[in-house]
């Protein structure tokens, strides 16, 4: 049956001629796959295990991990991209996605730069668990979040919030320390100016390369603090940046920062083709997004059935991949943010209700497909991979 509609497409016929004809008079290329298995392998292999080689404090609240391979080899990666780290905390096999703060240019280590989170279950593992000489595992470097030089032009505006300085960073000593010519300005919004990462290194190199401007924003200053002040609005982004509307913005930060600061974008008229956002995990409270429905407490709880195993307990409020990790189901995963579409599963029955920005496909729709880090319960379900 399939050949018969194949036979039906234009140029089947001639392709086929054409295999048959390089099937017999081409070089056997069955000994290369080998190599090329090899190579592939060696510039994105699935998994790595890095051995942690140093810790440097940032901030009383951040601190940078350096990772070198355990093997004696990183893949390369490009500025901006993150790794998802994998760990196994008291039983509990799960994972967090983090941003690459090291340059891009050598492959002798991968930084990550963690901030303390309030209840934070992987951050507060890494940053009081982990030392000198452990191991973990993590995937290789993904995401969608760096420079395309065909698109986003050498103006370069970069808005950060906290901990998303980390593809910044990586980005920023890139362009500096290679004197490529792409003209940055960072706006980096801090809630008090003890939380500026990086700050000595921003600021020297912004004193150092003409094509770097540092504008730190503090939204709860100091007595006495003279820099900018407050949030970071349409009215500041168009006095610091000189016709925005040229310029390609990049923005990573919170969730609450980063949704300010697009529908501050939105006043400017700044187009979605020249703004890039990088979102990293869940958002804070699912029953605040639109659509969240109002019969549905963040703290009730359903039957969730996964391979036909026993049900388990699963809360409204917290992710699906949450809730199977907790009781041993451990689900492919790179983003956590409903991007890589890894993790997605086959929903069986019933209904879960998917967070903004989740990049659910048309197919995934139609056929019952489900992105599990980013799917919160709405009901009792069953699910299969």
């Amino acid at each position: 049956m399939k050949t018969e509609i194949a036979e039906q497409i234009e140029g089947y016929k001639e392709i086929v001629k054409e295999i048959e004809v390089l099937r017999k008079y081409s070089q056997n290329r069955t000994l290369d796959q080998g190599e090329v298995a090899r190579i592939r392998h060696l510039y994105h292999p699935k998994k790595l295990t890095l051995r942690l080689s140093e810790i440097r404090p940032e901030t009383e609240s951040t601190t940078t991990f350096r990772f070198v391979a355990d093997n004696g080899y990183l893949p390369p990666f490009q500025a901006g991209q993150y790794i998802n780290v994998f760990v196994d905390i008291n039983g509990i096999r799960t994972s967090r996605p983090y941003s690459l703060s090291s340059a891009p240019y050598q492959i002798g280590y991968y930084d990550i730069t963690v901030r303390c989170v309030p209840d934070g279950f992987v951050s507060t593992y890494l940053l009081d668990a982990l030392k000198v000489g452990d191991t973990v595992e993590s995937t290789s470097p993904s995401g969608q979040f760096y420079y395309n030089p065909l698109f986003h032009g050498d103006e370069l505006v970069f808005i950060a919030g906290g901990s998303g300085i980390t593809p910044f960073m990586s980005m920023i000593r890139d362009v500096t320390d290679r004197g490529l010519q792409r003209n940055i300005h960072l706006v980096y919004g801090s809630r008090i100016e003890s939380d500026i990462v990086f700050e000595k290194e921003l600021t020297d190199r912004a004193e150092r390369h003409p094509n770097f401007t540092l504008t730190p924003v503090v939204s709860e200053p100091s007595d006495g603090y003279k820099g900018i002040t407050g949030f970071i609005t349409a009215e500041l982004i168009s006095k610091l940046t000189e016709s925005p509307n040229n310029k390609m913005f990049y923005i990573c930060g919170p969730e609450a920062m980063y949704k300010f600061v697009l529908s501050e974008l939105e006043k400017l008229q700044i187009p979605r083709r020249k703004r890039r956002v990088e979102v990293f995990g869940p958002p804070a409270d699912i029953s605040a997004q639109p659509g969240w429905p109002e019969n549905i407490n963040v703290n009730d709880e359903f039957d969730v059935i996964f391979n036909g195993n026993k049900p388990i307990k699963a809360k409204a409020g917290e992710p699906l991949m949450n809730s199977l990790e907790r009781h041993g189901f451990t689900l492919e995963s790179s983003c956590r943010s409903g991007e890589c579409s890894l993790c997605r599963t086959k929903l069986v029955s019933g209904k879960v209700f998917h967070a903004n920005g989740t990049n659910i496909r048309r197919s995934d729709e139609t056929y019952h497909f489900i992105h599990p880090c980013m799917a919160y319960p709405l009901e009792n379900l069953e699910l299969k991979v």
